[in-house]
């Protein structure tokens, strides 16, 4: 189902922006006749970052994109097979790439927008990404072609661009004059793929073009502005940095912001670019090879900054918990560190730190968490009312959190329960004696069952089930790491969240 096109809300015009973002890729189209090659980065769906630090940004806006693009593109998508190998995971969705690609072929058919073929990069005969060739191949109706890893790269021009570079590559056939590539997360293999298909089109006698679509950073807004602060707290694990793109100032005397992959990789690409096309300088720097718009529909600029600097402190929760659970190293989270102090930011300026941290202490004070340890929560609702609550040997924080919040809304007094306590100890003695769980504390995936089960009987769970969607986009704090079943519910619920990086059990299998 397709969600309706948001309009201006609070500091972002989307039909601005995607009537100029429209314009300038088929001016692009234009410019190089028969054939151009759009690598479009970043989330091609549900594009939630965008969305926090751009408030009133259609999270699908890329879609109604492709959708005014649809008779004159192909799709392309790209996945890195190390990253079906290791199961990289897709934070905002806890699934991995691989299960992410599948998913957006799905959406993109959900938008009558098919895709042309997907492209396995980098193939090594991993076992699982011929698995999932296999598998996509035989039910998914989807050409796969696989590309190995261009030899030479980066440096061997004559290598790169011949027979045993993106020669060795399949071509694949496209029927229309713009080809969007496109895949889940960074190092997909975007660009390799287009520019082997750029390789091939030229041996073919067909003259083709590349260009970059990326919305991070953005090239015309200054280089310290919060929102490009905020994409190098998205990419720090990636040791990305933004910085003034060299090539466009001394080729135009003009200040753009560009970041530094994109910028060490221009002369090597140049060069390339030019060995292909058999043009020189058909850039003149990176930020000519954009076609960025963003910055077009900013129609509130202390709105977007303001959201921006909170998402840098989402960024710093998120590494510092990263950090915590073993999976990322402590120099990112010290580079984030770096990014708070450049901005004067303090991880209390996001609202609803302090309330959740007093709500443990709370539990502490009166003895009610469970196995020792003492949790709580904050939740700011719509009106910018916050909300509280605290674990206790029946419940996680996490569902004590939803649970008042949903009662807040529904103006249900608190003597009233929601969970009839039959409800409650049938799961708890399923925990205990069918699953042998040593914690029977209800989290919130088991919570929402919980409530759904008694809404069938009780006016007042039902009420408070209909405030649920209230809470999309709502920010909350927890004052330890969730467990999988808080965070699955959390996400469910499109609910912000941050955490400090303190565990709530001492068990290593929570």
């Amino acid at each position: 189902m397709q969600a309706p096109l948001m309009a201006i809300n609070s500091g972002f015009d989307n039909q601005k922006y995607l009537e100029r973002q429209t314009a300038a890729i088929l001016e692009r189209v234009d410019r190089f006749g028969n054939k151009l090659y759009l690598e479009f980065g970043g989330k091609l769906m549900f594009d939630y970052h965008a969305a926090r630090v751009l408030p009133g940004y259609d999270p699908n806006v890329k879609m109604r994109l492709l959708q005014r693009l649809r008779g004159k593109a192909d799709i392309i998508l790209c996945l890195y097979a190390g990253d079906i190998e290791r199961k990289k995971i897709r934070a905002d969705f806890g699934i991995t790439y691989d299960s992410d690609a599948l998913k957006l072929i799905d959406d993109l058919r959900s938008w009558n927008i098919h895709v042309t073929a997907l492209v396995i990069t980098r193939y090594e005969d991993q076992p699982s990404a011929q698995v999932f060739k296999n598998r996509l191949e035989r039910r998914g109706g989807v050409r796969v072609y696989t590309h190995r890893p261009t030899r030479g790269y980066p440096t061997d021009v004559d290598r790169i661009v011949g027979d045993e570079g993106y020669g060795a590559n399949p071509f694949v056939e496209t029927s229309h004059p713009l080809v969007v590539v496109t895949g889940p997360g960074p190092g997909s293999g975007k660009l390799a793929t287009c520019l082997s298909q750029l390789y091939h089109e030229q041996r073919r006698g067909v003259s083709a073009g590349y260009a970059k679509f990326e919305t991070f950073p953005v090239w015309n807004l200054p280089l310290k502005h919060p929102v490009n602060v905020a994409y190098e707290a998205a990419t720090a694990d990636l040791g990305d940095y933004n910085q003034i793109d060299s090539f466009h100032l001394e080729a135009y005397d003009q200040r753009a912001v560009n970041y530094n992959r994109d910028m060490d990789a221009y002369p090597v690409l140049d060069r390339i670019l030019a060995r292909i096309i058999g043009e020189q300088k058909a850039y003149r720097s990176p930020t000519d090879m954009g076609v960025n718009q963003v910055a077009v529909g900013i129609v509130d600029d202390e709105a977007v900054r303001a959201a921006a600097r909170q998402e840098i402190i989402r960024r710093y929760f998120r590494a510092t918990c990263e950090y915590a659970m073993g999976l990322t190293e402590k120099a990112v989270v010290y580079r984030i560190e770096v990014l708070l102090e450049s901005l004067n930011l303090r991880v209390e300026d996001r609202t609803v730190v302090a309330p959740a941290r007093a709500a443990a202490e709370q539990a502490q004070a009166g003895g009610k968490g469970c196995d020792g340890f003492f949790c709580g929560g904050a939740l700011e609702l719509p009106d910018g009312r916050v909300v509280v609550g605290k674990n206790s040997p029946v419940m996680h924080a996490a569902s004590s959190l939803v649970l008042n919040a949903v009662k807040t809304l529904a103006g249900i007094p608190d003597p009233i329960h929601l969970l009839p306590p039959a409800i409650l100890e049938s799961i708890t003695q399923f925990k205990r004696n069918i699953l042998g769980r040593t914690t029977i504390s209800l989290d919130l995936d088991e919570t929402l069952t919980a409530l759904c089960i008694g809404g069938i009987t009780n006016p007042a769970a039902q009420a408070a089930l209909e405030e649920l969607k209230q809470l999309r986009g709502c920010e909350a704090h927890l004052s330890h790491i969730p467990s999988e079943g808080d965070q699955a519910g959390l996400r469910r619920l499109g609910i912000n969240l941050t955490s400090d990086a303190a565990f709530s059990t001492k068990n290593l299998l929570a």
